[in-house]
């Protein structure tokens, strides 16, 4: 194992009171447009359709002002461990929680948007030091992208997917990490995908809740849940990715909006985690008010909504076709994630899956919504990636 180099500096977070009392300030004087126009009584997912409620916005808008708390979250991370160290002359920001067990594997967790490494706070501990003897244990990497919370944000372009891959392994590397596995969701988990294709000297093999075949597949053969799945997708990014279609082609417009307003902030973040988990009407039936909080509190103190959203503009739809993953790998297809892939298609790029599971419940975020399950579900997954890879 490659030794550990001496470019990693210890980091610690404490926003200015001055910043916080700021969003306050701004939070009182919002202007906020009228009502929408449909009228649904809760619970209705229904009451949704144009967006994020004015009733529930304001109600968050009011706790976030006089109820909400930052300074817990800011210890918490600080508990885990931040460093940073200047990877391609960008600062990267990330939590490195080391395991007490000798037999541990280091672990790459890769977060995607609109999260931040706010996703896996409540599982960091577990995954590193579990209560059973017989379960897994790591030493977990939580990697800010670039752009987000404290990592920098890039001047150029060309922090795209591949590359930043790429500085996942000299990541890890610096750590003492010369082979290690990867974890993701959402763009965290096209970038695992990346990583376990382009590198598998360094990748054991990798667990993801988002797989993608490649393109041009057919549905023959697929079974009648698997078609749905196939059209639910196909819905999603025909009917509702206008999101990232914006960011995608004009994110410095929307980063002005994102930047100056935390009331526009929160509203675009909170539609996403509604319309993206697994509940009948409110994200706050499986994730609490202050870690959605947290993850916005942490784009609003850092300025990060437009470096961001630039991660669209950079990668959007760049997933390399002929990318083949042949190391051992571990997928989850929760029922309410916005993309789900039927197994045949994600055997045409994943071509040694050695453990597949369709939860029962869960959606987009999942170790927020069911974290228990999470990771459970990650151990389960790299202990067979394990068993296969040594």
């Amino acid at each position: 194992m490659p030794r550990p180099t001496n470019d990693v500096h210890a980091f610690e977070t404490h926003a200015p009171d001055a910043d916080l009392d700021d969003l306050r300030a701004r939070l009182a004087a919002a202007r906020l447009p009228e009502a929408e126009t449909v009228h649904r009584a809760a619970p209705d997912p229904r009451r949704w359709d144009q967006g994020v409620p004015l009733a529930d916005l304001v109600d968050l808008v009011n706790y976030w002002r006089t109820g909400y708390d930052w300074r817990p979250f800011e210890a918490r991370l600080n508990r885990i461990g931040q460093f940073r160290t200047t990877i391609d002359g960008l600062g990267i920001h990330f939590l490195h929680r080391r395991s007490p067990r000798v037999d541990a594997t280091p672990l790459v967790l890769t977060h995607g948007w609109p999260g931040s490494v706010a996703e896996f706070v409540d599982v960091v501990d577990e995954l590193a030091d579990p209560n059973d003897a017989d379960a897994p244990a790591f030493h977990v990497v939580v990697p800010s992208l670039p752009g987000f919370g404290y990592s920098d944000k890039p001047a150029t372009t060309g922090w795209g997917t591949e590359k930043i891959a790429a500085a996942w392994v000299e990541l890890m590397g610096r750590l003492g990490y010369g082979r290690f596995v990867a974890q993701g969701g959402d763009w965290g988990g096209n970038i695992t995908t990346v990583l376990a294709g382009r590198f598998p000297a360094n990748v054991l093999g990798i667990h993801t809740t988002f797989a993608q075949g490649p393109p041009g597949l057919t549905t023959d053969g697929l079974t009648a849940l698997e078609r749905r799945w196939a059209e639910e997708t196909h819905d999603f990014w025909h009917h509702r990715a206008a999101y990232a279609k914006q960011q995608a082609t004009r994110p410095q417009t929307i980063g002005y909006s994102l930047v100056d307003s935390p009331v526009g902030l929160l509203a675009w973040i909170l539609d996403k985690f509604a319309e993206w988990s697994d509940t009948e009407d409110s994200p706050f039936e499986t994730i609490s008010r202050d870690r959605i909080l947290d993850n916005v509190t942490l784009y609003w103190l850092t300025r990060t909504g437009a470096s961001a959203a630039r991660i669209y503009y950079e990668s959007h739809n760049s997933l390399d076709p002929e990318l083949r993953v042949d190391v051992p790998a571990a997928i989850s297809m929760y029922p309410r994630d916005i993309e789900k892939c039927p197994r045949p298609w994600a055997q045409e790029r994943y071509r040694h899956i050695v453990h597949w599971t369709s939860p029962e419940a869960g959606g987009h975020f999942p170790s927020l919504e069911v974290p228990e399950f999470f990771v459970q579900d990650v151990r389960q997954g790299l202990a067979a990636v394990l068993a296969t890879s040594r």
